[in-house]
């Protein structure tokens, strides 16, 4: 009798532990929120790389693909739903290559340059400054200019800044107005320099601490457009370069950037954007996670010297990078979009929600036809990725309150390796509506999730989930709406708890009033 009832408590025992970690618990505090979710970490990147400006935001002179004054107006409106908040160009490496009088003034007078960076073609400067900002315009989102230091002078960033921000009376802002633009623009977010480490000067930390207290005095502020400044930050693991900044520049810069790219194999051979199986898919998903790692241990640093946290950590380069496209330029970029990246970009922006007490800025690489694109184009079609729909579904995380969480999950195991199978934010927007976002990296099991919110009387529960049924599934120019978000109703309220079933591989955003 006593080896039944043993038998019996090892299988009561095995079931109760299969259960729990088949199911994943959620706590929201919804009482006081305190931290916003910065807009600003919705940002986006375009570099003159490849088929983003040319061929993708700029269209040929005499095209008869809709646009206005040379822009794209379907990408104008794709990006314009997804409330973008903020642009940032000329690069990149490019930008320290890239000497802006050379893109101002009339097209048919402007020098060409060779893009060394990227492929050696001809840039023949059509796309300068007022053309980027009469973009920035139409799509309402503030420009973030990235200046020269790696090739440029002082002086160099310093007319540029006067040139856009200056309303007096100088040489400068008479041949702004000779140029067609009478009001200054007044940008207030501005690179100093981009990879300094690498691409941009090859430089030590103290080298470019220097060069960064050099250029940023020379950097003025004009009335109403107070300058942002953004100095080059680390590159993925290089604590020292962080240590080395905030040490020597410390709060006379107003944020600090960090780049990092989910490379799925080598940087030698990155691995293809449609053709993988499901250990590289795992092992993907784990590099992705491992911002939340990098973004902790350099705010770890950055609190050292800036317990305050008045210095924004700008994650201003993230994405996935893979080989690009088989037949295209390897020089462009040019990669497809599958629902693997939907899931990188779903996670990765969790991940910045949650720091949004540090990260205040974000930049996805990039727009349009390189690397994670939003968009892709070919001749007149255009097609959204998958990645362009978690912006529209994270969307309304901008400018909310974060609501701090606790996330206790199911593994998602491959082998010996595993990871935590899902991982989620929460933020409340100005009407009360909390907003939740969740992503189910698991392969092939639905994981139902019980969330206890805390702080909050809410009555309705509505949804809507990115899924396909492979993470290979892309949105193809002939089915430009294979992965699209759909509605949810796979979440309901029981008691006072929210009760919601993942799919597997998906990305689901639920709104509670």
């Amino acid at each position: 009798m006593r080896s039944f009832f043993s038998a019996l408590l090892l299988l009561l025992l095995s079931v109760s532990f299969s259960f729990s970690q088949s199911t994943a618990k959620l706590y929201i505090n919804a009482s006081d929120p305190r931290v916003t979710i910065s807009r600003h970490i919705y940002g986006h990147f375009s570099e003159h790389l490849g088929r983003c400006i040319y061929d993708g935001f700029w269209v040929g002179e005499n095209s008869s693909i809709p646009n206005k004054g040379r822009i794209r107006l379907d990408i104008v409106e794709a990006l314009k739903k997804i409330k973008i908040p903020n642009l940032r160009w000329p690069g990149g490496c490019f930008a320290d290559e890239y000497h802006w009088r050379d893109g101002i003034g009339p097209r048919k007078q402007r020098p060409t340059m060779i893009n060394t960076n990227w492929g050696n073609v001809t840039e023949d400067n059509s796309f300068g400054t007022h053309e980027f900002l009469e973009l920035c315009d139409m799509l309402g989102c503030e420009p973030y200019i990235t200046g020269n230091v790696g090739s440029g002078t002082v002086s160099e960033m310093n007319n540029w800044v006067e040139y856009l921000n200056f309303d007096g009376q100088s040489p400068l802002t008479t041949l702004r107005k000779e140029n067609g633009r009478n009001k200054p623009w007044n940008v207030s977010f501005w690179g100093v320099g981009n990879e300094s480490w690498g691409c941009g000067g090859n430089m030590t930390p103290e080298y470019y601490v220097n060069e960064y207290k050099r250029y940023a005095t020379f950097a003025k502020n004009y009335p109403n457009a107070r300058l942002k400044k953004i100095a080059c930050g680390a590159s993925d693991g290089d604590y020292n370069w962080t240590d080395v900044l905030m040490k020597n520049v410390g709060t006379r810069m107003w944020g600090l950037s960090l780049h990092y790219y989910t490379v799925p194999k080598s940087w030698s051979d990155k691995g293809s954007a449609t053709s993988f199986d499901e250990k590289e898919y795992f092992t993907t998903m784990k590099k992705c996670l491992f911002m939340d790692e990098l973004v902790t241990r350099h705010g770890t640093i950055m609190d050292k010297y800036d317990p305050d946290k008045r210095v924004a950590m700008v994650v201003d380069e993230w994405g996935i990078w893979t080989n690009v496209e088989p037949d295209s330029n390897p020089a462009f970029l040019y990669q497809q979009n599958s629902l693997r990246d939907a899931l990188v970009a779903g996670t990765t922006l969790n991940i910045f929600n949650n720091h949004a007490d540090r990260v205040r800025m974000a930049n996805l690489a990039q727009t349009v036809n390189v690397l994670q694109s939003l968009v892709l184009t070919q001749g007149n079609k255009m097609l959204l990725t998958p990645t362009y729909h978690v912006f529209d579904l994270y969307k309304v995380h901008q400018d909310a309150k974060l609501l701090p969480l606790q996330l206790n999950v199911p593994d998602y195991q491959y082998g010996d390796q595993k990871m935590p199978a899902v991982n989620a934010s929460a933020s409340v927007d100005s009407t009360g509506a909390i907003h939740i976002s969740l992503v189910n990296l698991d392969a092939a099991h639905t994981i139902p999730v019980t969330t206890t919110i805390s702080g909050s009387n809410w009555h309705t529960v509505e949804g809507q989930v990115l899924t396909a049924a492979k993470f290979t599934d892309i949105n193809t120019f002939d089915q430009p709406g294979n992965i699209r978000p759909v509605p949810f109703s796979h979440a309901r309220k029981e008691g006072d708890q929210l009760v919601a079933n993942l799919p597997p591989l998906s990305v689901v955003v639920l709104t509670l009033k």
